[in-house]
């Protein structure tokens, strides 16, 4: 695969919203969605992708992922949740994130937990994600190109692509089995 790098920074791995992104002040339901597309809207795959709606919010909120709102306003923490949503609905059922979150909510309402101490803890290890990722991205594309030597075939960067998106695909689902499994754990803690 040719220009590793540039399709590296073309993933844009490093956007998250961070602590500095949000307002200091509660935010309509538009207002949440314009800061989730104006961050984020450099990782669609397609232009009419949407990162968040209306709907999404809606149905997160019926399913208690997060706490109620009041007054139609989403706090710093619901933003923070919702951030976090974002990125977990992408590999877990939403009853998944239901369960995971739970606690966290009864946590936030009752005993006024600091979940922004938890989300800058979780942009950290995920800094450190994104440069593992590298790494290993750099390291799976030397192996397949080193893989796809062996075969005298025209069509050499189709299989390479090929071995590649298998091989990535297969990775993924080892992630996702293992979140899988903290999951149930949770499950069977409660």
């Amino acid at each position: 695969m040719e220009n590793t790098e540039q399709f590296l920074e073309q993933l844009q791995l490093d956007k998250n919203i961070t602590l500095d992104d949000i307002p200091n002040i509660d935010l309509y339901m538009d207002q949440v969605i314009q800061l989730f597309e104006s961050k984020y809207s450099g990782t669609k795959r397609n232009e009419d992708d949407k990162i968040l709606t209306k709907t999404m919010i809606n149905n997160y909120a019926k399913g208690k992922l997060f706490f109620p709102i009041n007054n139609k306003k989403y706090s710093r923490d619901h933003l923070l949740l919702i951030s976090i949503i974002y990125q977990l609905k992408g590999t877990i059922s939403i009853n998944d994130i239901k369960h995971v979150l739970e606690k966290l909510n009864e946590k936030i309402v009752k005993e006024n937990f600091r979940l922004d101490l938890l989300y800058t803890s979780f942009l950290a290890l995920v800094e450190q994600n994104v440069n593992q990722f590298r790494r290993d991205f750099r390291e799976l594309v030397s192996g397949t190109t080193e893989e796809i030597q062996h075969f005298e075939d025209e069509d050499s960067d189709y299989l390479e692509k090929v071995l590649l998106i298998s091989s990535l695909s297969y990775m993924s689902n080892l992630y996702r089995r293992t979140v899988e499994r903290l999951v149930d754990e949770i499950h069977r803690e409660e």
